[in-house]
């Protein structure tokens, strides 16, 4: 196929572009095409290529990222079908989540002993795959049961590929509380390390998790400098033991969340690893890539209109993979709803495929390397995140912020800020706050019933941390003696609680304060207000939808929206109907001649409340003396407004105290 591109568009330049916008512009100020992302990092219409750009190190070239599924089921034996069908499927790793991690979601596998671990990974070839353990608390003794269970099978642990994921900040973030200061858990770090590296494991047994940053509110500068500072703090502990320099970052991965920005994920994983190179040559250490994980993010995952979900990780899954990430996981798109079901894992699993396996996404080294608008973002975010983590190193660190409550305080800003784009639609949620369907069916999810849980009686003591991995040689040896998780809990000693007074933000979804007025309004049997539409067809069509679905996105249907020949017949519609809200629709023309009177007859037809579409300004006050109540237009504050229509309508008599 040959394209007959115009010369005229093959020789332009950008001072022919802009002289083009100026023109377009009419005099105001170019700054008016530059956006902001939330960070207030600036976004320009147009970025020359950056040709003097060199790929950044990230996987090496050519190799595909993992494919991790998600294994989250508390019921033992279908958890163990469950990954038996994502790696029959193409998945080439798993991310083990316990129901002990913040981020289980109130599921999560309940393995208590290695007999329970050997039904959840029977049939698993363990030295064949990438194993990510995310146990929260309890990940060390996950890890030792995993080896233990390796060693029946006799399976050499050095040949496991493992990324284990102990993280005590992500405890602290996640339940305000840890119960042994941080120099007694820099011990337990150094027993750990090295305990695992005396049984030949190379991975990482420490993850800085930007996760827990994202899910409760972070903008994407604030999710890199709290996870480089976690990283620093792990670093100095780890360093107590002794190690060589060389080893120090081999201990440590990192996780970051990704989500439907598709050049701010791009930048964030690409700013992640020149980070942590600063640090890494600022602390006289190789200069070495850091092991980066990415996960779709949760907080973009809606409950309405779920299927939209797929797109939204589509797009993160493909920024990851161009970031250079090492691996991957796509939560299914109905995990907002509970416990996804087969088909839904499919579909995340899919999409990661299709992208190796059909796009070829991996085959480049650094795609977006020389790109403007990726590499200019990519500055930016460097640039704001250091900044932010030196602030946090001249707190304390990131424990001592967490404790100062001065972290807690940067979350709910960015909440607020963020909280406000949404009720104002500035920032729209396809499904839900945007073309929502208030006729969708439901989906089909599991049931998340748990094996029985053993509370444990404890076990014989356990000796004290030690630079030779004392702790953790004891706790394997309990565990092979058929101790569980909760013998081991149960006998640990605490001491000198770490505690914030100040907890962090709960970690929610962007799409709930929405969701919650849907939830109220279908419970209610969906109330409708009444679109008194005026004029012709062309006059109106356009708004009409508009409000149609600013209405629906709390969970209130639409009657009327016909043409008619009269204010009479209008009335009549009105009557029909049984509403008892109403909401004039037109153009500022039609509203001019007749918008006036519309309202005081509708108001006469017994209209409890009447809102107009449009914010005509120059006729607001006559408009209000008419009988209009409110002004329903694109930028007011529709999150409070859907709520007071709904109390209106009597949606939620009752439901408030519960919520």
């Amino acid at each position: 196929m040959t394209l007959n591109i115009p010369q005229s568009f093959l020789s332009g330049t950008q001072d022919a572009w802009l002289a083009g916008v100026d023109k377009a512009l009419k005099g105001a100020p170019r700054d008016r095409l530059t956006g902001k992302t939330e960070d207030g990092l600036p976004i320009a219409p147009l970025y020359e290529r950056r040709r003097e750009a060199v790929p950044r190190t990230a996987r090496a070239p050519g190799a595909p990222w993992r494919v991790l599924c998600r294994v989250d089921h508390p019921d033992l034996e279908m958890a163990n079908a469950l990954l038996l069908e994502e790696l029959e499927g193409g998945a080439d790793g798993f991310d083990l989540v316990m129901d002990s991690s913040a981020y289980s979601r109130g599921y999560g596998v309940t393995g208590e002993d290695v007999a329970g671990f050997s039904r959840l990974l029977d049939g698993v070839l363990l030295d064949l795959l990438q194993i990510r353990i995310d146990g929260g608390y309890e990940s060390s003794s996950v890890l030792a049961m995993l080896l233990v269970l390796a060693e029946r099978r006799g399976i050499d642990p050095a040949s496991l590929n493992i990324v284990s994921c102990s993280d005590y900040i992500t405890k602290l973030g996640h339940t305000a509380l840890l119960r042994n200061s941080v120099p007694y858990l820099a011990r337990r770090i150094v027993d750990l390390a090295a305990f695992v590296r005396g049984k030949g494991v190379s991975g990482p047994i420490l993850c800085a998790d930007g996760r827990l940053w994202h899910d409760r509110g972070a903008t994407p500068v604030q999710e890199l400098a709290f996870a480089l500072s976690c990283g620093v703090q792990y670093l100095r502990d780890v360093e107590t033991g002794g190690f060589s320099l060389e080893d120090l970052p081999g201990f440590i991965s990192f996780a970051l969340s990704a989500d439907a920005d598709q050049v701010g994920t791009i930048a964030k994983a690409r700013a992640l690893r020149r980070l942590w190179a600063s640090v890494l040559s600022q602390s006289g250490m190789p200069v070495s890539c850091a092991h980066l994980h990415m996960e779709t993010s949760w907080r973009m995952m809606t409950k309405p209109d779920a299927h939209v979900n797929m797109l939204r990780s589509t797009v993160a899954c493909f920024a990851a993979g161009v970031g250079g990430a090492d691996s991957i996981s796509v939560l299914p798109f109905s995990i907002a709803h509970g416990l996804p079901d087969a088909f839904a894992r499919r579909v995340a699993r899919n999409t990661q495929t299709i992208l190796l396996e059909e796009c070829n996404l991996h085959k480049v080294a650094d795609p977006a390397a020389g790109s403007g608008a990726v590499e200019a973002r990519t500055d930016a975010m460097v640039a704001a995140a250091w900044d932010l983590f030196q602030e946090i190193e001249s707190e304390g660190g990131i424990v001592e912020s967490l404790v100062q409550g001065k972290v807690q305080a940067r979350l709910l800003e960015s909440c607020k800020a963020r909280k406000a784009r949404v009720a104002t639609r500035r920032q729209e949620i396809t499904g839900v706050s945007a073309f929502p369907n208030l006729s969708e069916r439901s989906l089909r999810v599991l049931d998340g019933a748990a094996d029985t849980v053993s509370t444990g009686t404890g076990v014989s003591e356990l000796p004290e941390p030690g630079n030779a991995g004392e702790l953790m040689s004891a706790i394997s040896d309990r565990l092979e003696a058929g101790a569980s998780i909760a013998d081991i809990v149960l006998s640990r000693r605490w001491r000198d609680m770490v505690e914030l007074k100040t907890p962090l933000p709960r970690p929610e979804r962007v799409s709930e304060p929405f969701e919650i007025l849907r939830d109220r309004a279908e419970a209610s049997c969906v109330p409708a207000v009444f679109l008194a539409c005026l004029g012709p067809l062309s006059q109106f069509t356009a708004r009409a939808t508009w409000t149609a679905n600013a209405f629906a996105a709390g969970g209130i249907g639409s009657a009327g929206g016909a043409q008619v020949t009269g204010l009479d017949e209008l009335v009549d519609a009105f009557k029909a109907s049984g509403c008892t809200v109403a909401c004039l629709v037109s153009s500022d023309t039609i509203y001019v001649e007749q918008a006036e009177e519309a309202a005081r007859r509708l108001k006469e037809a017994g209209a409890q409340y009447l809102y107009l579409a449009g914010k005509p300004k120059e006729q607001e006050a006559a408009l209000t003396a008419a009988g209009i109540d409110t002004m329903i237009y694109a930028g007011c504050n529709l999150l409070e407004l859907l709520s007071e229509a709904q109390a209106r309508l009597g949606v939620g008599a009752g439901q408030e105290a519960s919520e």
